[in-house]
């Protein structure tokens, strides 16, 4: 079943036209494929947080903290390996 599609105009700023042509053409995608892209990622980043502000709402926040750090404090130490060691950012 194909999905229906609408036609949305919106009025950009030339320069973000002139950003969105390029990131387009570095993709090697159409402005409407990358936009469709970004309107996508951004309104689920939106709609993520909105779930979350509401689910914790109500949550003691230390509380919360304090559980994390209690599971944080159960996981045994181990040796990282060489592969998964952080660069250290004063290298």
């Amino acid at each position: 079943m194909a999905t229906r599609t609408n036609t949305l105009t919106i009025r950009v700023p030339e320069d973000l036209k002139l950003r969105l042509e390029k990131v387009a053409m570095m993709q090697g995608v159409s402005m409407n494929q990358l936009a469709l892209y970004a309107f996508t990622k951004e309104i689920a980043v939106l709609e993520t947080s909105s779930h979350f502000r509401t689910v914790l709402r109500d949550v003691d926040k230390k509380a919360m903290v304090k559980e994390m750090d209690r599971i944080l404090a159960s996981v045994p130490e181990r040796t990282v390996p060489e592969w998964d060691e952080l660069e250290d950012p004063g290298d």
